[in-house]
């Protein structure tokens, strides 16, 4: 058994230039099973929960100075979500403010095509986790720049050419 701690604290947080705080982020994301076990074309997108509310989004945090971008991506997924996957091509970066602090965020996100799907994770307590489809996680999720990045997935997943392999790289943190 492996014991999985959150990390905390701000000692190792990463700024841009403008001292923007940067963030990192994952849409976790599966294709249904059909009736017959075998994977559908059916898109289905995990939300969590806020810790201190209802409010649903998706896994992210901050990026530290010990880890590469993806690492922190696949980290927050796991430490939020309990879902440990392939952490595929950038979707996009995002400046904004948060309403909660007035601060500035740099955030990234990425897809994770998700592998695994833990029972138990750092943050089980304090988040829930729901599977739903990817019209239903934009009408839930709370930020905008969330929803943009959930668009880019969509349509890349839609796209012939959507599974290059040098769009996937495999990042498991244990």
């Amino acid at each position: 058994m492996v014991c999985l701690v959150s990390r905390t604290g701000r000692e190792l947080q990463r700024y841009n230039n403008l001292g923007c705080r940067q963030v990192v982020g994952c849409i976790p994301y599966r294709y249904k099973k059909g009736s017959d076990g075998n994977n559908s074309n059916e898109l289905e997108i995990l939300v969590i929960s806020s810790q201190k509310g209802q409010a649903m989004m998706f896994p992210k945090g901050g990026w530290e100075l010990d880890e590469s971008v993806e690492e922190a991506a696949s980290r927050e997924s796991l430490e939020e979500a309990g879902v440990r996957g392939n952490v595929e091509r950038k979707l996009g970066k995002w400046t904004f403010i948060s309403k909660r602090y007035g601060k500035c965020y740099e955030g990234h996100m990425f897809p994770l095509l998700v592998q695994e799907q833990l029972e138990l994770w750092p943050e089980k307590n304090v988040r829930r986790r729901i599977w739903m489809s990817a019209a239903e996680a934009r009408e839930v999720c709370k930020h905008l720049w969330m929803k943009e990045a959930l668009d880019v997935l969509v349509e890349r997943l839609k796209s012939p050419q959507q599974k290059k392999k040098e769009d996937v790289l495999p990042c498991f943190l244990i």
